[in-house]
């Protein structure tokens, strides 16, 4: 039986690593359709969040280039809430596997909590799909992060979406789809490709999670009626074996992580009614 598999994101429907993640999907010979918000969802984490009109969710066939016979939509929802009801049958069958991406910049270290690429991932696997979030390193290769005025400032932008290489990441995440399958279904595989030609890649490796991301929101004024927010570089050394150190020495990372889980080592004894 072929691998029924959804194709998600966070960036939306029209950017350009979903397609790449598709076309590598269904290049492997697997059942794939596509659905992603209409607009970019960034940061949304898991929320279940959706534009309704009439009383109905708005869902809209939205063909990808290059991709016929693969039905995609963009749909008024956050990556969790598309997720969601991917699993329960909005788009058809419903997928045994969710691949959430390829989103633009790595999602690293716990902020990946924040994350709605990894949120999407993190609802499909608490209702019983396996999943993977897959992520592109756009500051890798080299770009760096200037921080200016208190905000950080990418040397990124200077390349075209349309030169990355997105098929590094595709490629990376294919190659681990027996890995997670063969896995529990309550974990993901959160992996990350940095922005090179897959032969400069210098492999693939486990990685810990980095205590940050790549970069982190700060609180740059706060006033009357206001508060002013912008983002700056950690400042602090990347931990070897993390992620984050990982891409930096040009190798794509994966780490196996798990949503909401039960903390047994916090002592809860002695309640009144046990």
């Amino acid at each position: 039986m072929t691998l029924r598999v959804l194709v998600t994101n966070d960036d939306g429907i029209a950017a350009p690593g979903i397609e790449a993640l598709a076309r590598a999907a269904a290049d492997r010979g697997l059942d794939v359709v596509v659905a992603a918000p209409l607009e970019e969802a960034s940061g949304t984490s898991a929320s279940m969040t959706a534009v309704e009109r009439d009383g109905h969710v708005v869902v809209r066939e939205h063909p990808l280039p290059g991709l016929p016979g693969v039905p995609a939509y963009g749909v008024g929802g956050s990556p969790g809430f598309i997720a969601l009801i991917a699993v329960h049958g909005a788009f058809g069958p419903p997928p045994a596997v969710v691949l959430s991406g390829i989103n633009r910049g790595a999602n690293a270290g716990r902020a990946v909590l924040h994350s709605g690429t990894v949120g999407a991932a993190f609802t499909a696997a608490a209702n019983g799909c396996r999943a993977m979030a897959v992520s592109l390193d756009v500051l890798s290769a080299g770009e760096a992060t200037a921080v200016s005025g208190g905000a950080a400032v990418s040397t990124a932008a200077r390349v075209r979406d349309a030169d990355r290489h997105w098929a590094t990441a595709a490629r990376v995440a294919l190659d681990l789809l027996p890995r997670l399958t063969a896995g529990p279904v309550e974990s993901v595989l959160n992996v990350n490709a940095p922005d090179v030609p897959h032969g400069r890649l210098r492999g693939v490796r486990r990685a810990g999670l980095a205590s940050f991301g790549q970069v982190q929101m700060t609180v740059a004024e706060a006033g009357h009626g206001f508060v002013r927010t912008s983002l700056e570089e950690p400042g602090q050394a990347v931990q070897p074996g993390t992620d984050l150190a990982l891409l930096a020495e040009g190798y794509a990372s994966v780490t196996a992580v798990r949503a909401v889980v039960e903390a047994a080592d916090v002592d809860l004894s002695g309640l009144a009614g046990e």
